[in-house]
């Protein structure tokens, strides 16, 4: 007979998508549903809880399928810290510095993260995000910012 074994590292993810959503499926029905044709606040965070909710049973399931695995390693956190910052940064400085130096410093922070990125690469990675999120969020989309903020005018 075939003892019954798991990927505990697949399970714990399942059950993290699951939990979360639940949360955000529960807190979307205190918002107006609506219809498919005409959507309420709440309909999008619903469909979207189930989703989550499908994922998680997909990989619940497959973590049940699979045998044994590897366990669930130490935290990353470095990575996390600065993933983290980054959209606080940005949160903060985007109406002081302006959207031009806060998307270029926000970037900068984030290639802090990984150990594999190299100042000329992340110098390059932040220039590129900042040119193409400037052309498409200013100039494509004409979404009313200061490119440069008060913070920086002389």
């Amino acid at each position: 007979m075939k003892v019954a074994s798991f990927d505990r590292t697949d399970a714990a993810a399942g059950i993290l998508f699951i939990g979360f959503g639940l949360f955000f499926g529960i807190q979307s029905l205190g918002l107006e549903l609506g219809t498919a044709f005409r959507m309420g606040p709440g309909y999008f965070p619903l469909v979207l809880s189930g989703v989550l909710i499908g994922f998680g049973l997909l990989i619940l399931f497959n973590a049940l399928k699979t045998e044994g695995g590897e366990g669930i390693g130490s935290l990353a956190w470095r990575g996390m810290a600065f993933i983290l910052l980054a959209p606080i940064f940005f949160g903060l400085t985007v109406r002081g510095l302006g959207f031009i130096p806060a998307i270029l410093l926000t970037t900068l922070i984030a290639g802090l993260a990984s150990f594999k990125m190299r100042l000329p690469w992340a110098l390059a990675l932040a220039v590129g995000v900042t040119i193409f999120s400037t052309l498409v969020f200013s100039y494509g989309l004409g979404l009313p910012f200061r490119r440069i903020g008060p913070w920086l005018t002389f």
